[in-house]
């Protein structure tokens, strides 16, 4: 697969089979994902995977804070500022109308909309998982790193017949998370990661993307006007 068909090919997938992923090739994606760019190679990524009997145990737990109605936990960072303006409101109501209309469930049926938000913590059927923190004295130029080194892994995990699912809703239960990993006080869960082989009759339809011209400015011609000045 060419790095070309790996970036086409990703997508959330929400709907995983029970197959077991390999632990050599999380290894091997892993140890290739940590040649990720970062600002002055500080490397501000901290994983942890979850395979087997802990993925099961944080699964459980989660799955008991969602049956009792537990409130989410504390946020430790904003995931979307208050007031989202356009025309980024506008993408984001337009996925959840996808994401829940291929489900059949309406706008208004908000009891089904959360029903099927809570597969999120069972990792919709994913035997692996990742878990992703950032030490909270950094700031935005490194919340940026880890992106770089999130979608690393993805493409990677693409070339190997894998998919994934980005989570930032496990950051709303980063104390049950916290419960099964035990990591550093000074870490903050960015994230996790459902890893595994697609589920292909969960139908995993892909969102779409905005056109080239709404997000991308070409700036054309100035290079060839300064090399002419420069040379008269």
């Amino acid at each position: 697969m060419d790095v070309y068909e790996a970036v086409t090919s990703r997508r959330a997938v929400r709907g995983f089979t029970d197959r077991h992923v390999p632990r050599e090739v999380l290894e091997r994606v892993l140890s290739a994902a940590a040649w990720a760019p970062s600002g002055s190679n500080i490397q501000p990524w901290h994983a942890y995977v979850l395979t087997d009997g802990p993925l099961a145990e944080l699964k459980k737990r989660a799955g008991e804070r969602v049956t009792a109605g537990d409130p989410w936990d504390e946020p430790e960072y904003e995931q979307y500022p208050p007031a989202l303006k356009s025309p980024y409101h506008e993408r984001r109501s337009a996925f959840g109308e996808q994401r829940y209309g291929a489900l059949g469930i309406s706008r208004e049926d908000w009891e089904a909309r959360q029903r099927a938000a809570s597969a999120n913590w069972d990792c919709f059927g994913a035997p692996a998982a990742l878990f992703c923190y950032i030490d909270r004295d950094l700031g935005p130029a490194q919340w940026a790193d880890v992106g770089m080194y999130l979608q690393t892994v993805m493409l990677l995990l693409r070339a190997k017949g894998l998919h994934s699912c980005p989570q930032m809703a496990w950051a709303k239960y980063h104390k049950t998370v916290a419960e099964v990993l035990s990591p550093p006080d000074d870490l903050i869960l960015f994230c996790g990661m459902s890893i595994g082989f697609e589920d292909g009759t969960e139908g995993n339809a892909r969102t779409g993307r905005a056109p080239l011209d709404e997000t991308v400015t070409f700036v054309e011609g100035l290079t060839d006007t300064l090399w002419t000045k420069g040379m008269s």
